[in-house]
């Protein structure tokens, strides 16, 4: 098998999170995007160190498992979803199977308790990052994801079925506004143009919603005789005077919507930065404010633009329940809550803990969960903003529990060493990537620790990521 030939077969198995998996001439070939049971054509464009990766050409037949009716209009061209065709039953077992592989390798018997599917599997995405751009080459203006193995082009998505009709009418309306007017979007590669992204966020408990238009702070308007405007203080006055005409606009075709939210805020957010990022450099309400609110298990929590908070409302309620079920009763104890991100996690177990202390690198979620925490009257709980390498050396008290959530990417190795150094009797670790919690679960059972109990739960149905919690116990 060389790099460059061309081969079929049937893909018999699927590694996390998108590699299906095929023997061919006794050699194991992985194809990203190909699904158990297809028939596929690939082209082999990696192979080093023993291992193989193909490009899928063609799926020449349909997995058994594929539905016919019911799947996405976008689903082959949107990078978004990767199971639109699989039944969301037979996802889950997908999933599951996945997971389980990759953490048995590490952990072997690790009492794993299967997986808890979304209470939702369509439409209950809370945010959504849709980007500007066009569909092909010089094509016309585009809004939604990007096109499934590319990087520049744009599949309009206005009828994607993982987020609620509002945030497809918002898309509609945004698209046609700024495509009527013949505003440029920013190109990636000549680093000019002025749309860049739309973000759209809603609650699912109270309807809220808060949309933020992310452009560039370049201005090339024309005058009103087609001249262009640039150079003086004066030209540049009526630049900005016609961005805002053109802003007070987008929010007028915004407010006439028939939704059935409603606008927390519509924001104009700017940002300079050359990474394909969505950030701020500066925040403009144009109406209402910068943040909405959600409700979990019985309490609310103020959500700003760029807070952190699962996307999946009802999802995270499974979640949260599952943690504070592993955590069990600590009402005497101390529980150190690291990567906390807006604090929900602390919040919604400093009712079973004596106290709570939460660390998060991100200043403006710390905020937020101080915010809440008292929105929610609870006394119990404090957080601290800094990288949690540094922070928990610092913090006085010491944790008898301890919960991890962080990112994708897992725990730093010294930060984790920090973590099993203060040797506490239980860990509850929330991971988002399966990979980096096996990676992580391998320096922490080296060092005296088991996996007592861990499970699934999907907060991203009809994609390939999936939550995992384990409940960590020390070796007696």
């Amino acid at each position: 098998m060389k790099k460059g030939e061309i081969y079929e077969g049937i893909v018999d198995d699927f590694d996390f999170p998108n590699k299906g998996i095929l023997l061919i001439d006794g050699e194991k070939v992985s194809v990203k995007n190909a699904l158990p049971g297809q028939e596929i054509r690939f082209a082999v464009n990696k192979k080093q160190k023993g291992r193989i990766e193909g490009r899928l050409l063609e799926v020449k037949k349909k997995s058994p498992l594929e539905r016919t009716e019911g799947v996405c209009p976008h689903f082959g061209d949107c990078g978004g979803c990767l199971y639109q065709s699989f039944p969301y039953e037979e996802q889950l077992k997908l999933k599951e199977r996945q997971v389980k592989k990759l953490i048995d390798r590490v952990c072997g018997d690790w009492g794993f308790e299967g997986i808890k599917g979304s209470p939702v599997s369509e439409a209950y995405r809370n945010k959504m990052e849709f980007s500007f751009g066009d569909e092909y080459k010089d094509g016309p203006l585009a809004l939604g994801m990007h096109r499934r193995g590319g990087f520049y082009d744009i599949v309009t998505t206005g009828q994607c079925q993982i987020v609620h009709s509002d945030f497809c009418c918002i898309l509609r309306a945004t698209l046609d506004y700024f495509a009527a007017a013949g505003t440029t979007y920013y190109k990636k590669l000549q680093h000019k143009g002025y749309l860049r992204h739309l973000l759209v966020r809603r609650a699912v408990k109270t309807g809220e919603i808060l949309v933020g238009l992310v452009t560039t702070t370049q201005i090339d308007w024309k005058d009103e005789k087609g001249l262009e405007l640039q150079g003086t203080k004066a030209e540049e006055t009526k630049q900005r005077q016609a961005e805002q005409k053109l802003l007070d606009g987008w929010r007028q075709e915004l407010e006439k919507l028939n939704l059935e939210g409603s606008f927390a805020g519509i924001l104009h957010i700017k940002n300079d930065s050359l990474a394909d990022v969505v950030q701020s450099d500066e925040t403009e309400i144009l109406a209402g404010r910068d943040y909405f609110y959600e409700e979990l298990l019985g309490m609310r929590f103020r959500i700003t633009p760029f807070s952190f908070f699962q996307t999946n409302s009802l999802g995270a309620e499974v979640l949260y329940e599952t943690v504070r079920e592993y955590v069990g009763d600590t009402k005497s104890k101390v529980v150190f809550d690291l990567y906390s991100g807006t604090g929900t996690i602390a919040q919604i177990t400093s009712p079973v803990a004596a106290r709570v202390v939460g660390v998060e690198i991100v200043k403006e979620a710390v905020e937020a969960a101080r915010e809440n925490a008292e929105r929610n009257g609870l006394t119990n709980c404090e957080f601290f903003a800094g990288d949690v390498l540094k922070v928990i050396g610092e913090i006085e008290e010491k944790p008898d529990v301890i919960i991890l959530d962080p990112p994708r990417d897992g725990i730093h190795p010294k930060a984790l060493q920090k973590i099993i150094g203060f040797g506490v009797e239980k860990m509850v670790y929330v991971s988002c990537k399966p990979t980096s919690l096996a990676r992580d679960l391998e320096m922490i059972l080296d060092n005296g620790y088991r996996v007592e109990r861990g499970c699934c739960v999907d907060m991203f149905p009809f994609t390939g990521n999936i939550e995992c919690v384990v409940l960590i116990s020390r070796i007696k």
